[in-house]
């Protein structure tokens, strides 16, 4: 008798399994099944149950039921088949969908997709695809908690391609999207009006909360009928999304942490620099303007070492605090250095960005800081394309502009407000502040001062010959300034040199390019290393050797590009020539070397001789006078020679 109830059991089983559609065969189905299921409350309204033994029941409730055990598959089958025949269409089609889901697939899919996402919105919308494809679901939706408004943003994606957002408030208690948020377990909605969307399709809905360790993040919703026996999937899959988003979470507060200065709140230098770089970007694709604002507290190194390091903190704070008052939702700010504050000002043109930059310094005369008074800054301003398309550039002629303001002062006690393009670049205040900057900060980012001046120098468009000596000057003078013991050398030897041509009967046009030349003999200076070119001591034959380069420098990489000055390039390559052939670099004899570059050879002589070297005092006229007369016929044109030693007493002397 037992063994044919054994045989009756048996034949069953294999019956149950065919019909279960790989329910025992789908490893990844009795895993899920195996787990325990979390509690699913139904929030909707149903017709009272008569009691049911405690047995009786499990065994009829497909959620909770141990699928392991063969009789409760027995009992699941049965249920099924003596369902009620009016809603027969139902379960069959409940069934039928069940069957052509592959779970395991849904989970590979699922972790395919998600690979290399970076952004929850990424994450959402892949995930509703790979529901709409694989369970036919009607729509996907995903709340996250806003900590601030007190509310659930809810974004809805559904099947046919549609989006809507809602809002739900988290005191609304009768909401089921709150009640899940708040309980943390999943609920089942017969329909979607909870959701409040028009025209959105009618479907049974359930709620999953996205549960992390630090709290529920907000809630998945999924329009979809016949999930129901893997909560725990769909629960897992929820609670993933949460922790993707804690993830991105804490990268976004990472980032913001490492681009993000203590003291002002600002962005730091490096965060400042990759904001420009997108927003540059941004301005080239879409044609449009962006200006740089860059602020300076005035004497805050004053501050700092009379009033102490945190009265400078104080004055820094207070400037972040107005710049961020003050500016836009879209602008940006960084602490730019110690003391200095720039700001990103995408869509504005330089006129608007000077009506900005006013307002803000208006801001600070009007705050008073103990022991400092009103915070003063100086404010330069540079604007994109109109100054420069390079990142760099931009910066640097904003600086350069603020150094100008600071050189200014104030006008009715205000700061000066000083655009990159409202001054000459030849003028002194700004190539000053040109090197300032460049050395200051740009320097180990490839940016050459001197080759920036040169580049400048050449794209000059020459408008008049006293343009092109005010040029010329200002070109010289910034070569001057890299050796401080040569100051005003050029100027100097070009005034020597006109002088000498004139007493030898030159016509004036040739005694103007000879001044001019002159001006420029040690042009190639440019290019020799500061270490080279200001050594106190003497230098070694391969230091000479490097020094011994710049009249090709200057004749080749100076004049050579620029059409206006290529007649000069005589005079500032042959101006060491000597009448011997001794001299350099191509060791010219005599007449062979041109007279205006043997009329700048003897004045450039003379006034080296005249001046203070760091390795010994500048001579009397009389004895540099004696040194040319031993050199001349050898070093120097005989005849040149006296006649400047006739004119060198009426030669001013001074350096």
């Amino acid at each position: 008798m037992n063994e044919n109830k054994e045989k009756i059991v048996e034949q069953t089983k294999t019956k149950t399994s065919q019909k279960l559609s790989g329910a025992v065969s789908n490893p990844m189905s009795k895993q899920l099944n195996s787990l325990k299921k979390p509690t699913l409350n139904n929030s909707t309204k149903t017709k009272p149950e008569a009691p049911v033994k405690k047995e009786e029941k499990r065994a009829s409730n497909p959620i909770s039921q141990d699928t392991s055990s063969i009789v409760a598959r027995i009992n699941n089958f049965n249920t099924n088949k003596t369902a009620n025949k009016m809603y027969a269409g139902y379960m069959n089609a409940s069934a039928s969908s069940h069957k052509v889901i592959d779970y395991t697939e849904l989970v590979y899919s699922l972790n395919s997709a998600i690979t290399g996402k970076t952004g929850t919105h990424e994450l959402f919308a892949t995930i509703h695809d790979l529901f709409t494809e694989k369970l036919n679901s009607a729509y996907t939706a995903f709340g996250v908690y806003h900590e601030q408004s007190k509310c659930i943003n809810l974004k809805l994606f559904t099947s046919r391609g549609s989006t809507y957002t809602s809002k739900f408030v988290i005191s609304d208690d009768t909401n089921p999207v709150i009640e899940c948020f708040k309980s943390g377990i999943p609920i089942k909605k017969e329909d979607s009006k909870f959701l409040n969307i028009p025209y959105l399709p009618n479907s049974a809905s359930f709620i999953f909360p996205l549960n992390t360790l630090g709290g529920c993040k907000g809630v998945m919703v999924i329009g979809k009928d016949s999930i129901e026996p893997h909560i725990g999937l769909f629960s897992f899959i929820a609670n993933y999304c949460a922790l993707f988003m804690h993830n991105v979470e804490l990268l976004e507060q990472t980032n913001k942490y490492a681009n993000t200065d203590t003291l002002t709140g600002l962005y730091t230098h490096r965060g400042f620099q990759d904001v420009l770089k997108a927003e540059l970007k941004k301005a080239e694709d879409n044609e449009s303007n962006l200006s740089i604002i860059m602020l300076d507290v005035n004497n805050i190194s004053k501050i700092n070492r009379e009033l102490g390091h945190a009265k400078g903190d104080e004055v820094i704070k207070l400037l972040a605090e107005k710049v961020k008052q003050n500016i836009r939702s879209t602008d940006k700010a960084g602490r730019y250095g110690g003391d200095e504050i720039a700001i990103i000002l995408p869509d504005t043109n330089t006129s608007d960005a000077k009506y900005l930059a006013e307002y803000i310094t208006y801001c600070l005369s009007c705050c008073f800081v103990d022991d400092v008074g009103p915070v003063k800054v100086s404010v330069g301003i540079a604007t994109y394309p109109e100054c420069s398309r390079d990142q760099e550039k931009l910066l640097i002629l904003a600086e350069q502009a603020m150094y100008i303001s600071q050189a200014k002062g104030y006008k009715e006690g205000m700061s000066a407000i000083i655009s990159s393009t409202d001054f000459n670049f030849w003028d002194d205040d700004a190539l000053n502040s040109f090197a300032e900057v460049v050395a200051k900060r740009h320097a180990q980012l490839g940016i050459n001062f001197e080759e920036e001046l040169v580049h400048k120098f050449n794209n000059e468009q020459i408008v008049s010959q006293n343009h092109l000596m005010e040029l010329a000057n200002s070109l010289a003078g910034a070569i001057d300034a890299k050796d401080p013991y040569t100051k005003g050398h050029s100027t100097s030897v070009s005034r020597y040199s006109e002088a000498l041509a004139r007493a030898v009967n030159l016509p004036e046009d040739e005694v103007q390019r000879i001044k001019l030349g002159a001006l420029l003999h040690d042009v190639g200076k440019i290019g020799i290393p500061e270490n080279v070119l200001k050594k106190p001591d003497k230098l070694s034959d391969d230091e000479w050797q490097i020094m011994k380069q710049h009249p090709v420098i200057g004749a080749e990489k100076v004049l050579a590009p620029n059409a206006a000055l290529r007649d000069l390039i005589p005079m500032v390559k042959y101006h060491h020539e000597h009448v011997d052939g001794s001299g350099y670099p191509e060791h010219l004899k005599g007449d062979a070397i041109p007279l205006a570059a043997r009329i700048v050879a003897v004045a450039d002589t003379f006034h080296a001789l005249i001046s203070d070297r760091p390795y010994r005092k500048g001579m009397s006229v009389e004895k540099a006078c004696e040194i040319l007369k031993d050199g001349a016929g050898k070093f120097w044109d005989r005849d040149l020679v006296r006649q400047f030693i006739s004119i060198a007493p009426s030669l001013s002397t001074s350096v």
